[in-house]
């Protein structure tokens, strides 16, 4: 497992995102090498001038240790691609964050979630809409994520908490600043009710042009985002484009023709890139979500520790065979081994000819 100190100096390098990230672990092997290399084998991995540039000055700057330090005192956990807790959700979407600073932390409950998205100039309508879907959704087991800003955001955050249910809150900023400084309250309930996440360094204020990357994460966490309001160019409106590039549901709430903060859901409506939403049935219907507690308890007893889990991330419907769940994997294969034939007795994989793994047709089922 990579040192996370090098997950945080890469993440402290601007233009080294998480494409690049990739192609130097896969050049160099390890984060660790490709920290420490020259520049002539950082320009041979593809870095270009201006990234070299940055990560040379970078390494003569930070000091990792500290940069830890600083990281572990202003959050409660911090993930990254290799841990076994990062999200399942997040891990599949196209480039998912290489790492992830938290307070508060991710439950498995978490997996069943929905995003809800709007402008943050809300109607009164939209508010009221905001809090009801997410209220009602919470109150059926769903955990409410959302982006922490003024008008809709903050109305499906404390609708969720309000009902007793969990919310996640995606940052464009650093974890250790809040946005906007008046949700600095509802920020502390979300990290003792849920989750602050965010994939910027300690200390990165907050800044436009954070926000619409930050989105991928508030669509990338859940299994389907709703657009309450918001004009055909804003916030929201990326991150529905967000979830539909992911492969996620879209949904989308019609309202008045005459206000722009309309426009956005309506034409998503009109292009059929959204499906029309008048009730919170319609959500769990379409996500197959009406048995979430009986789903949820089924889910509750797979995996039963760390390795079954990082086995089951590169497992599917689709045959996998066992050296390739070894590599990327990155365990042992005589670990990965023996685990697969303890799951293939549980009930949860099945082998198939050439030593290829499927997930089995029941832990299909609980990973819908």
């Amino acid at each position: 497992m990579t040192d996370i100190r090098y997950f945080i100096g890469f993440n402290r390098v601007s233009g080294i995102g998480p494409a690049k990230l990739q192609r130097l672990r896969d050049f160099f092997g390890a984060l660790e090498t490709a920290w420490r290399a020259d520049a002539f084998e950082l320009a041979r991995a593809g870095l270009d001038k201006r990234a070299l540039e940055n990560l040379l000055r970078a390494r003569q700057e930070l000091n990792l240790d500290a940069e830890v330090e600083k990281a572990r005192r202003a959050c409660d956990v911090i993930l990254t691609w290799d841990d076994p807790q990062y999200p399942r959700l997040l891990q599949e979407i196209p480039q998912p964050p290489p790492i992830l600073y938290l307070k508060g932390a991710f439950e498995t409950q978490d997996e069943w979630a929905l995003a809800i998205v709007g402008t943050r100039h809300a109607s009164a309508y939209g508010k009221e809409i905001a809090r009801a879907f997410s209220m009602e959704l919470a109150r059926n087991k769903l955990t409410i994520v959302s982006g922490l800003a003024r008008g809709i955001d903050a109305a499906a955050h404390i609708a969720a908490l309000d009902a007793g249910g969990r919310t996640i809150a995606a940052l464009g900023n650093g974890i250790d600043q809040i946005y906007p400084p008046e949700h600095a309250k509802l920020a502390r309930m979300i990290a003792e009710r849920g989750a602050l996440v965010s994939d910027y360094p300690i200390g990165m204020k907050p800044d436009a042009a954070n926000f619409p990357p930050r989105n991928r994460i508030i669509s990338g966490l859940a299994l389907g985002t709703l657009l309450v309001e918001g004009d055909e160019q804003s916030g929201a409106m990326i991150t529905c484009e967000f979830a539909l590039e992911q492969d996620r549901e879209v949904f989308a709430v019609p309202g008045n023709i005459f206000r722009k903060e309309s426009r956005g859901p309506n034409k998503l409506i009109r292009e059929s890139r959204a499906k029309l939403i008048t009730r919170v049935e319609d959500i769990l219907e379409e996500l197959n979500l009406t048995m979430i507690a009986e789903k949820r308890q089924a889910r509750a007893i797979i995996p039963s520790n760390e390795t079954e889990a990082t086995l089951l991330k590169y497992i599917s419907a689709d045959p996998a065979h066992v050296d390739e769940i070894h590599q990327q994997s990155g365990l042992p294969i005589a670990q990965v081994t023996a685990t697969l034939a303890l799951m293939e007795l549980k009930g949860m994989v099945t082998q198939t000819s050439g030593m290829n793994y499927t997930l089995a047709r029941e832990a299909t089922e609980n990973y819908s």
